[in-house]
């Protein structure tokens, strides 16, 4: 079966907000004040929990392999799970967009760099969870993208067959496991860091959830 596996933070839905407010919830803990700015460092915040703890020690004027950065990224999943869906929002037309290619015959699958409780917990808070066959998180397995076997166990948990799968996604990590993997990445265009993703040159763009199908078939073929 052809499958479409979709990333979670800044392809489903912009999780920036929240991850930002975990972080600046850690600086305040270090008695900083908030460090991050909810727009001007989206795109930082869907790197990761390391990558924001990062840029906070840069601006307190601290390295960036500070032993702090790892000594607060459990207080940042804290305090990110207890306001996971405070400011999050799924992006415009992405569930009907499932919903058709569902329709179409594919399956559909999530596969992302979060964390798997934290994942499960968003997507199921978002009532979304039971529409995908499949998810697994950066620490389901012992590798996480962009290793390629990341997303070929998320097809084949999800059922599908791993050499007829793509990956819509919005960061390098993803275009990077599409390379690994063999396999056409879509990368869509309105997240914080839409801007540069045709200069990894995917092989589609998305500007707009409603075209996600069509070239869904154009990519892989109809079932």
């Amino acid at each position: 079966m052809k499958t479409v596996v979709f990333d979670l933070d800044g392809t489903l839905a912009d999780t920036s907000g929240d991850l930002i407010a975990a972080a600046n919830a850690c600086f305040r803990d270090m008695g900083a004040g908030d460090l991050l700015d909810p727009v001007g460092d989206a795109a930082t915040a869907l790197r990761g929990g390391r990558a924001m703890l990062r840029l906070g020690m840069e601006r307190m004027g601290k390295t960036v392999d500070d032993p702090l950065i790892d000594e607060y990224y459990d207080a940042l999943l804290y305090h990110y799970a207890r306001d996971i869906d405070t400011h999050t929002r799924l992006y415009d037309g992405a569930m009907d967009a499932v919903a058709e290619l569902k329709a179409r015959g594919y399956i559909v699958a999530v596969c992302t760099n979060k964390p798997e409780g934290l994942a499960r917990q968003l997507l199921t808070r978002l009532g979304i969870l039971d529409t995908f066959a499949a998810m697994l998180g950066a620490d389901t397995l012992a590798v996480r993208k962009p290793d390629p076997e990341h997303l070929f166990e998320t097809v084949r948990r999800a059922g599908g067959d791993p050499v007829q799968c793509l990956l819509v996604g919005d960061t390098v990590t993803d275009r990077d496991t599409s390379k690994a993997a063999g396999v056409p990445s879509v990368l869509v265009t309105f997240g914080p860091a839409g801007g540069d993703m045709s200069a990894l040159v995917p092989e589609a763009l998305l500007e707009r959830y409603s075209d996600l199908p069509d070239l869904v078939e154009r990519l892989l073929g109809k079932v």
